[in-house]
């Protein structure tokens, strides 16, 4: 899906309403709201993984009926399409295609429309917000980055602005011990490490290989509410696609790599 490069923020206009499931990690999230700030939300959140399955569609229907909202009345279901868990990735995209097709009628032969997000920008919004929560200082740029297993992360750098986040280089793979050197050549040129945050959930798994990374740290994780936050100004900038034209972006296209491959990887220019 080809998204603007700004990822705007909820303005004013009329009230939407989105669905939100976020499942790339071990966290399973779902929310229903309008995105602008103040609104009300319902969200949920527990464990993932392999319940993710098992549990979406019932949470969905639960949500739902507290908000009184029906599948007709959305004005998009919102996944996180990755990079992240890939049986995550792929039980987000499933049931929120699923659930796109079942809203079909007269009006809506295509179903709801569908926003696919990358897992690494909800999880950059997630820290600004948070930052702004704290009433601190939002960094020039925030990190995001997601543990990927297999010794690698996933890492995609934002730049947090009055009209949201602008993505300075696409999500990818990178070696815990390569990540200051990509990032000195993906940051913008004399960034202030002290206007840096390296958000994520890679700290206490790859922590001694990441210490002489210069920046702030903050965990976190990618979230359904996070993604109803980013939902108008995707939906307004025409990001939205029909169910079968939303996809999983994994990244990493397959599990088992030879030695080979993951070297010229890491040494893959951003």
């Amino acid at each position: 899906m080809s998204v603007p490069p700004i990822f705007a923020l909820a303005a004013g206009g009329p009230t939407r309403r989105f669905l939100a499931l976020e499942t790339s990690t071990d966290v399973l999230s779902v929310a229903l709201g309008s995105g602008a700030p103040g609104d009300p939300v319902w969200q949920h959140t527990g464990p993932g993984g392999a319940q993710a399955s098992a549990t979406l569609l019932p949470l969905v229907q639960s949500l739902l009926a507290q908000a009184g909202w029906t599948l007709h009345s959305l004005d998009a279901v919102v996944f996180g399409r990755g990079p992240g868990s890939f049986t995550g990735l792929r039980t987000a995209c499933a049931v929120a295609q699923g659930l796109a097709y079942g809203a079909q009628n007269a009006a809506r032969p295509a179903g709801v429309p569908v926003l696919a997000v990358d897992t690494l920008l909800a999880l950059a919004e997630e820290a600004r917000a948070a930052c702004t929560d704290e009433a601190q200082a939002v960094p020039g740029v925030v990190v995001a980055l997601l543990d990927a297993r297999m010794d690698e992360l996933y890492v995609a750098p934002y730049a947090p602005g009055a009209d949201g986040l602008r993505e300075l280089a696409p999500p990818r793979l990178c070696a815990p011990q390569d990540l200051g050197a990509y990032l000195a050549r993906a940051l913008p040129q004399g960034a202030d490490p002290a206007d840096v945050l390296l958000a994520g959930n890679v700290f206490a798994v790859y922590g001694e290989r990441l210490a002489d990374v210069p920046g702030l740290r903050r965990a976190a994780l990618p979230t359904a509410t996070a993604l109803l936050r980013l939902a108008p100004g995707l939906l307004a900038a025409g990001a939205a696609v029909a169910a079968q034209d939303a996809l999983p972006l994994y990244v990493r296209d397959k599990v088992a790599q030879t030695t080979a491959e993951r070297d010229a990887l890491r040494a893959a220019p951003p």
